[in-house]
Parts: C-alpha cells; structure tokens; sequence
C-alpha cells in the first residue's frame, strides 16, 4: 500500500511540475530591429495549457488559440480574420541553452518563415518605494530641431518638423526613437491630437502608454491613459482633441504611475511584460524613448525626462 501511495504521489508531482517552456520570454526577431516580441506560458504540455503573445495582429496582447508539446518543440498558433479572410499563424520554437529558438510562418504562405529567440524575462528588483531621488532633468525635446532622435523605421517618410517650438507628425511618418538610453525616471510630456488620432509613448522603447482621442469615452486598456493592451487607466480623464494634454508618468523597475492631466489614472501599477510599440526586447537594460508617428497626426511642444537614481 505504501508503495502505492508514493507512486501516486510522484505521478501527481511529475503531472503539475513546471514544463521548461512555461514562463514569460522576451523576443527578438532576426532582421528586425524596429519590432520586439513577447511570450507568457503557463501549464504547458498540460489541458489547462495557456498562454499569451505580443503581438501576433492588431498590436495586441493576443490569446493564444492553440499549445502543444510534441518531443522538445513548443508549438502554438493563432487563428483569426482579416479582411473576412481565415488567417492561421504558427509558431513553433526548442530550447537550446536555456533560449527558445523559434520560427513563425503562416498557413499557406508562400513568404519565408521569420526567425526569432526568446530569452527568459528578468526579475527587476527596483520598486517606488520612496528611495528614489531626482538627477537633472533632460529636455529630450530641443524646441527648435529633431536633435537626439532618429527614426525607429527607416522604410517609412521621416514625417516630423518642428515649427514654433512644436514637434509635429502629420501621420503615417516613422517612429522616433531618442539616441539616449534611460532606467528609472519620471517624464512630462506634453501633446495635442487631431480628431480620432492615436499615437504612443514608448518607455524604454518597451511599455506602450497610449495617446488616443477619446474624449468622453469609458476607459479602456486602448484607450489614453493606459499601459497599452495591459494596465487599465482609473478613469478617462482625456481632454477633446485640439486641446494641450499633459502626462507625468514615474517609470521605476516594472512599476509605472501615470497622470493624465493632472489626474492619476495609474498608481504603481505592474507591467508584465513588453507592449506592440517594443523594439529593445532587453528588460534588463536601460532603454530609449519612443514617440509614435506611425499612426495619426499628433504634436508635442515638451518632453523633459528626470532620471531617478539612489
């Protein structure tokens, strides 16, 4: 009998033990340094297997539809529409020291399969816990010329001047990266949208908070204020579009404060993982600026970082 209880015992064990895949991954893909992915598994090779992915369509934190473990390869895929068309990717990866090495293709593609490795996300120790002072603040913004940025995605229009002390994007341009890499800091910013115009902040060119006109909406985790496809704002507190708007936002390890307005609509929350606007999939490591200019036309007419440091 007792051996019995201890086979039953150690096959309960060996069932819920943690497969190698389970976890939250930060990707990089080969040959495209403008875009960085994500990937969090949880209960693989199990029925309760799940997961999510950053970001297979739509900029989104995408479900994923299917897992399955067949030997040492992970694959799963994702099914849904475009165009009213059926659309089946599939990403298939192995672990090849302690790095996912994967390629992801579509069904009935006749394009190439991408390349990509996935590496494990770290633990970030830092915490706002009151033990942060502020460095000298830094106008990332010159008000008078692009200086300190350089286009994220040189295959599109640069698509920014300056004009008045305003950095305007008329939309569809690229992304601007800040040449500067950045930790722990609190930014202000200050924009003005077009009518339903979008566009982003890029926090250590990794955690998406969101521009959005959407005036008078109920909040969401797309709408402004949020921590992109990830933290919902509090409430909406965006200004109608033509209007300045103001963010303050405290970016310390993986807590974020935003204050949209004067209005706190985020208060520490914790940030999981990379958002669609990452293009630095290094957690780890200090990270630039992103602004989006690849969506609607948007202006800024301020952008002072404030390092915070020990």
């Amino acid at each position: 009998m007792r051996s019995l209880v201890l086979f039953i015992l150690s096959a309960a064990a060996a069932f819920a033990a943690s497969s190698p895949f389970d976890g939250r991954w930060d990707i990089t893909i080969a040959g495209d340094s403008a875009h960085a992915s994500w990937l969090g598994l949880e209960g693989v090779g199990t029925p309760a297997a799940k997961g999510t992915f950053v970001s297979d369509y739509w900029g989104d934190l995408n479900k994923i539809d299917e897992i399955s473990v067949e030997g040492d390869r992970l694959t799963f895929g994702f099914r849904h529409k475009d165009g009213g068309r059926g659309i089946h990717d599939i990403y298939s990866a192995r672990i090849e020291r302690g790095k996912l090495i994967g390629t992801s293709s579509r069904e009935g593609s006749a394009d190439k399969s991408s390349h990509w490795t996935g590496v494990r996300a770290p633990v970030i120790p830092d915490k706002d816990d009151g033990s942060w002072r502020e460095g000298k603040p830094i106008a990332i913004f010159d008000t008078k010329t692009t200086s300190g940025w350089r286009s994220l995605t040189p295959d599109k229009p640069f698509g920014w001047t300056v004009e008045n002390g305003i950095l305007k994007s008329a939309g569809g341009a690229s992304n601007l990266i800040s040449e500067q890499k950045f930790w722990n800091y609190k930014l202000h910013v200050e924009f003005r949208l077009a009518k339903e115009s979008n566009s982003g902040l890029g926090l250590r060119a990794r955690y998406e908070v969101q521009i959005l006109d959407d005036y008078g909406r109920p909040p969401n985790t797309h709408g402004n204020g949020a921590l992109y496809s990830r933290i919902l704002p509090s409430e909406n507190a965006s200004k109608p579009a033509g209007e300045w708007q103001t963010y303050d936002i405290r970016l310390v390890g993986r807590q974020v404060t935003v204050v949209l307005n004067g209005k706190k609509v985020i208060d520490k929350g914790e940030i999981e993982g990379l958002t669609a606007i990452a293009s630095d999939a290094n957690e780890g490591h200090p990270g630039p600026l992103i602004l989006q200019g690849d969506h609607g036309p948007v202006e800024f007419r301020a952008i002072v970082l404030t390092p915070l440091v020990k």
